[in-house]
């Protein structure tokens, strides 16, 4: 890890509050978790988005994560987890390398607007042609449901890899190509 922290034997994810901030901690831990307890996205589409945002961040826990077998870890069994449409490791392997040729229409385009809200969020904002695309395909409703579980995944993600929070975490394991 990039900041000094006491070991913690059984916990699979080190607790920084323990330490440091841990009012901000706490809160950012709430805006983590709020996706996977309250997000009304189909699990398919919400995990394809939520690995794309992985690997935009580099964070290893999370490219590992798979929401129906971990959440249960930290004690989540109720939530996005009892939506329909659950992905297979195939569609999660092939998000990975960014082969989305597996999404349908809606997913691909879900998954494309995660992206950019990583990589070129001004663009985004710009783009009446992708806003019309994504508004055929997915409700106001859903859209502000993905942008602000995005924007989660974005926050705790990057604060996750940049700290090496995700070289010390327990929850993920290998990816289950690489367990085979």
């Amino acid at each position: 890890m990039r900041v000094d922290l006491e070991s913690q034997p059984g916990n699979p994810i080190p607790d920084l509050s323990t330490r440091y901030a841990p009012e901000i901690i706490e809160a950012g831990a709430g805006f983590s978790m709020a996706p996977y307890r309250h997000s009304k996205l189909p699990l398919r589409l919400f995990e394809a988005c939520r690995v794309a945002t992985a690997v935009i961040n580099g964070c290893t826990v999370c490219m590992n994560w798979r929401a129906q077998r971990d959440l249960r870890l930290l004690g989540v069994e109720e939530g996005v987890i009892n939506q329909e449409d659950a992905p297979d490791e195939a569609m999660y392997q092939a998000v990975l390398s960014d082969d989305l040729s597996v999404l349908s229409e809606r997913e691909r385009l879900a998954v494309r607007y995660s992206q950019r809200m990583g990589t070129d969020p001004r663009g985004l904002a710009a783009d009446e042609a992708f806003w019309a695309d994504l508004k055929a395909v997915l409700s106001d409703e859903e859209i502000v449901d993905l942008t602000y579980s995005t924007a989660a995944w974005m926050a705790l993600g990057r604060v996750t890899h940049i700290l090496g929070i995700d070289a010390a975490c327990t929850i993920g394991g290998p990816l289950e190509s690489e367990a085979a």
